[in-house]
């Protein structure tokens, strides 16, 4: 993929792609669980809220709604956080505000009070969870990315597998207040998730002199180096982060709307409740394996260059699988319309996030990720309630799951078209440059003086013809290296 960032990790610390890394994959993995199911698991309370406070549907709706507003809105808010005091503090105090939220949910008296804690703080909350396991796993995988990408995305559909009979469990059991406290307290394990965020520290060099440098003394050097940007807006100059930005808002229109309407769609049908229930397991069990298998993919050496590609596939196919879809007419149809569904969705949640790291690197991946969150919010608050107005004035779901895949589709063609004619092209190498490299064994040595900085080569001229001023150079040595050079060691130079 052209515009791919080949980087070694944050403050030039070579990324693991394993060790520590594995816990900290283990904490992205229930974090992206807790983000992205959460808010479709607490929507089995909606009942008991609805009696409790007298309320409609479209009223406890906003629950949901408000918290995937936090989660993607408050995106550049995360990364000034991040950027001024680093992953893991963030996350611990975004793990008190998601048991906090809870809690006080717990105590309220009406349903905007569910609205401000449930939404808002535990919002606010995982937002402050999510963003954060992303960029420390971008600092801890580089060859195995792909993969862990992979194997993070699929704490979504466990967490929903989960999340959702624990629901209905703790609801029949102690009713939806009690079942708010003990929510709360689960959803404290995202402070343990954040304690396991370790930041990554330089190895000990070694100096000219032998003398050893201590890692103590890093801290105190990037203290003296210029503070960095709280969010770094030169990321718009890049144009493969902009045409990911464009594809990915287009693409948060139709993404979500099949999970929603799929199950009214077979109840429209005539099956029944339990029946039309079990597309959305069917859908989620696929979507389990389906990412991690898409991170060993993307890994695939000659796939890895070429994953916006693979990321424009799974858009096209997700698409094509809506299209095809709107045509159901029985259960059969819905079942293998949820498999492969299941399929493409599980594509698009790994590949997201791995595609955006290769676009725009470590150092960026920060702000570009806030960035990027805070454009699909838009969407994300458009795509599903669009969708509805358009049932209620049509009364066809075909043309719901039409108007999704046309979406999708769309942000393929956009991602995969845009990259090619603006990102791969390159201008040819210049014919004076290729003449460097394309040499004969006669004109080697004449290639190989001429390629040597001018710095060098005086030195080597004065070191032939005056061998008196040997004490000189040494001197301008030892203020460069600290320290003196042998007959026989390599002296190195600011060129080298």
């Amino acid at each position: 993929m052209g515009g791919v960032v080949v980087d070694t990790g944050a403050n030039g610390v070579k990324a693991p792609d394993g060790g520590w890394g594995w816990a900290v994959l283990a904490g992205c993995f229930i974090i992206t669980g807790f983000s992205y199911a959460f808010p479709k698991a607490v929507s089995v309370f909606f009942k008991e809220l609805i009696l409790e406070f007298g309320v409609g549907y479209s009223d406890t709706a906003w629950i949901s709604s408000i918290l995937l507003a936090m989660l993607y809105g408050t995106g550049p808010l995360c990364s000034i956080l991040v950027n001024c005091f680093g992953c893991r503090p963030v996350m611990m105090v975004g793990g008190l505000f998601t048991s906090l939220g809870m809690i006080l949910a717990s105590f309220s008296t009406s349903i905007i009070h569910i609205y401000l804690s449930v939404g808002v703080i535990t919002g606010l909350g995982l937002a402050l969870n999510f963003q954060p396991s992303l960029i420390m796993l971008n600092c801890y995988f580089n060859k195995r990315r792909p993969l862990a990408n992979g194997l993070s995305a699929a704490g979504s559909p466990v967490a929903l597998c989960c999340l959702s009979p624990l629901g209905q469990v703790l609801q029949y059991q102690y009713g939806w207040r009690g079942g708010f406290l003990i929510l709360g307290g689960i959803l404290l394990n995202c402070c343990v998730c954040g304690a396991l965020m370790k930041p990554l520290v330089a190895p000990k060099t070694y100096l000219p002199n032998g003398m050893e440098e201590n890692k103590k003394e890093a801290p105190e050097k990037m203290k003296k180096k210029p503070k960095g940007k709280l969010l770094d807006f030169s990321v718009f100059k890049d144009c493969g982060f902009v045409i990911y930005t464009v594809a990915a808002s287009i693409m948060v229109l139709g993404l979500f709307v099949p999970p929603v309407f799929v199950v009214s769609y077979a109840k429209e049908l005539g099956n029944e409740d339990t029946k039309s229930a079990l597309l959305l397991s069917i859908l989620g069990f696929i979507d389990i394996f389906a990412r991690p298998t898409c991170g060993v993919i993307a890994g695939l050496n000659w796939v890895r260059p070429r994953c916006v590609y693979l990321f424009s596939f799974a858009l096209i196919f997700n698409g094509v699988t809506d299209l095809v879809g709107s045509q159901a007419k029985d259960y059969t149809s819905l079942v293998v319309y949820c498999v492969f569904f299941g399929i493409s969705y599980g594509m698009v949640g790994a590949l997201q996030f791995e595609v955006l790291m290769a676009i725009v690197g470590t150092e960026k991946f920060s702000s570009a990720i806030g960035l990027v969150l805070l454009m699909e919010a838009f969407a994300v608050l458009v795509g599903p309630p669009g969708a509805g107005q358009l049932l209620d004035a049509t009364k066809n779901y075909m043309c719901v799951f039409m108007l999704a895949g046309s979406e999708v589709v769309l942000s393929a063609l956009v991602l995969a078209t845009c990259n090619f004619f603006f990102i791969t092209s390159k201008s040819p190498v210049p014919a004076d440059k290729l003449e460097s490299v394309t040499v004969t064994d006669d004109d080697a040595s004449k290639t190989e003086a001429s390629s040597k900085p001018a710095k060098l080569r005086e030195e080597e001229n004065e070191t032939e013809i005056e061998p008196e001023n040997e004490t000189v150079d040494s001197q301008e040595v030892e203020t460069l290296m600290e320290g003196p050079k042998q007959n026989g060691d390599m002296v190195l130079s600011p060129e080298t």
